[in-house]
């Protein structure tokens, strides 16, 4: 192993003793009761399956056969949740073979942060990750399970999914991806269009069939985004079959690698002997190993925090001091879009998951020492899965990269750092996605532009007040101002004015995309302006650094000065009301800092 990754890991184990140990006890007291559905009165049993077909009640009232649950985000709005629609047939078809049991337990909420970009739903977009998770908990609640299966793709879909099946740890689990629709319109044409448009130099029709013709079909989109940061995070952490995770849907690979799911859960049940609860697969090891692998190919910022929420729903304590010291020495490897051109599905057919967990390993980056559904260690992840007579069989993934300059060897890495870097200073902590930002761009001095509303910015650009050097300081975006919504609708006029040779940047305390692009952003910063923190206290014209080469971030005003202003207030109003969002007040009234997970939950879920 690396020294660092092990300094690290040893580390985040020392802090998270006495909440790891808590939570390890509260899912082996819940293992303890042996079959669930054996404490169930017989009226509870009756109603539990009272809908079964006679031959799933008859296997249901005997405590050796398996009963799966399945959890399920579908809806066919989402793209990458459409083809969800038949997976359950499938499972409880398989499970059937098998003389065991799969029942629908319960469906979660999925919005697309696709469709809500820019909009007052976005606004409910980070909250609908624990929403997911107590949903999944509603589903799980009726005890009658011996499994569960989690169907999710997208962006606060997955995280939310897991941090909800955590506190149904005891079980054995597994997660079940749909996969990226085939290319379509490279992605770097339709960032060229979107900026054209912003510019005016393009029309509306022109705009829709450029993002028509990027989002195309059934199946994840192809960039590398929270979506698909997802899937590559879920599976290096053991929770997806090897190699499923970008196969793209509606093909028979795709369908068997499902069935195969429901086969490899059934298998980790105490009644097939390999007994393999989902507290024993996620560690410390495996969490490490996650930030890792979203280091190593540039993952979504957006980890920066769901990672940090669902570590902790397993009694795991990391936080941003732990992504920057393994950001200085986990390698860059890929280049997938918006940190090069390639997409997911370019990934895959350069190797995939297969050859980077290879590469990794090689270069002592992951901690092969882990449980995963496979059984020990990651070795079956170096695998690829291909179909032999209709049934799925793993031979080794290659040796080496079959592109290059899409997915390369750690010994050659595009960059010796991840993606990911801490900014610190004055201002707070904050992080900034810096695989995509090329080194010109990395330093900016320049004077602040202060925006407390993101369509401020489209306004001041298309009166052409922002041609200069500046950063756009974009506050009351944090978790408790509006829940935090990703800002990813200023890329296309900042990346305009950085084309145009100006000096520009972001510094703000809400999310951008988890496609962060070419422009620096200094995002996520805490203490949030709305909760006393210096942005707050910022002015047009004020001085301000953004260094991702050194990690700072300041406000170059005196402390006298700063101790004359007043704080600027947050007007609330605008997200009170519209679109549901009064219904989420509570959850903006509870929620946690950004480097907690921004998360509604208690910190350590000790319970």
């Amino acid at each position: 192993m690396h020294s660092e990754i092990s300094r690290v890991t040893q580390r985040i184990i020392e802090r998270s003793t006495d909440c790891r140990d808590d939570y390890v006890k509260r899912m082996q007291e819940a293992q303890a009761q042996g079959v669930h559905r054996g404490v169930l009165s017989c009226g509870n049993l009756a109603h539990g399956f009272a809908a079964c077909n006679p031959t799933d009640k008859s296997a249901l009232k005997m405590t050796n056969a398996v009963n799966i649950g399945i959890i399920s985000a579908y809806n066919d709005m989402l793209s990458a949740h459409q083809p969800l629609q038949f997976f359950p047939e499938v499972f409880k078809k398989t499970a059937q073979q098998l003389g065991s049991v799969a029942q629908f337990a319960g469906g979660v909420p999925a919005m697309c942060d696709g469709v809500t970009q820019g909009q007052p739903g976005m606004e409910l977009s980070l909250f609908s990750r624990d929403v997911i998770a107590m949903s999944s908990a509603v589903g799980l609640s009726h005890n009658m399970f011996d499994g569960a299966a989690y169907l999710g793709v997208c962006d606060k879909i997955v995280p939310g999914l897991l941090i909800g099946a955590l506190s149904f740890g005891h079980l054995p689990t597994i997660f079940v991806p749909a996969g990226p629709m085939p290319s379509g319109l490279p992605n770097k044409e339709k960032a060229r269009i979107r900026q054209l448009y912003a510019e005016g130099k393009v029309d509306r029709k022109a705009l829709l069939e450029c993002e028509s013709d990027s989002y195309h079909s059934a199946g994840t989109c192809t960039f590398y985004g929270t979506a698909n940061s997802n899937q590559l995070i879920v599976e290096i952490m053991g929770l997806h079959l090897p190699g499923s995770s970008f196969v793209n849907p509606g093909t028979a690979l795709r369908d068997a690698l499902t069935s195969e799911a429901c086969r490899r859960l059934i298998k980790l049940t105490p009644q097939n002997g390999t007994f393999t609860p989902l507290y024993k697969i996620v560690t410390e090891y495996s969490i490490v190993n996650a930030v890792v692998a979203l280091l190593a190919t540039g993952g979504s910022t957006n980890h920066t925090m769901h990672l940090i929420a669902i570590a902790r729903a397993a009694g795991i304590i990391i936080d941003w001091d732990d992504f920057s010291d393994l950001s200085a020495v986990v390698p860059l490897l890929t280049r997938i879009y918006p940190n090069g051109d390639a997409d997911i599905n370019h990934f895959h057919a350069a190797g995939g998951t297969s050859y980077l967990v290879k590469t990794l390993l090689a270069g002592g980056f992951l901690h092969e020492n882990v449980t995963t559904i496979m059984g020990q260690g990651l070795a079956a992840y170096t695998k690829e899965p291909f179909l032999h007579d209709t049934k799925v069989v793993w031979r080794d993934g290659p040796e080496q990269s079959l592109d290059a300059d899409v997915l390369t060897d750690y010994r050659q890495p595009f960059n010796a750092e991840g993606g990911v870097k801490l900014l610190t200073g004055n201002l707070g902590r904050a992080v900034i996605k810096v695989s995509a930002v090329g080194l010109e761009h990395q330093v900016v001095r320049a004077p602040a532009v202060v925006f407390d509303d993101q369509n401020q910015i489209a306004e001041r650009f298309n009166k052409g007040q922002l041609d200069k050097d500046f950063i756009a300081v974009v506050r009351f975006q944090g978790p408790r101002a509006n829940g935090m919504p990703e800002l990813h609708k200023l890329t296309p006029f900042l990346g305009s004015l950085q084309d145009r040779g100006f000096k520009v940047a972001l510094v703000t305390d809400g999310r951008m995309s988890g496609a962060s692009g070419k422009v620096p952003a200094a995002i996520h910063l805490w203490p949030e302006a709305s909760q006393g923190g210096l942005l707050a206290k910022v002015q047009d014209g004020d001085m301000l650094l953004l260094n991702a080469v050194t990690g700072e971030l300041k406000l170059e005003v005196t402390e006298r000065e700063l101790a004359l202003r007043e704080m600027a207030v947050c007007d609330y109003s605008k997200s009170a009301f519209g679109m549901g969002r009064e219904l989420f007040s509570p959850l903006r009234q509870q929620v946690n800092c950004a480097e907690l997970g921004a998360s509604v939950f208690t910190d350590k879920f000790s319970g």
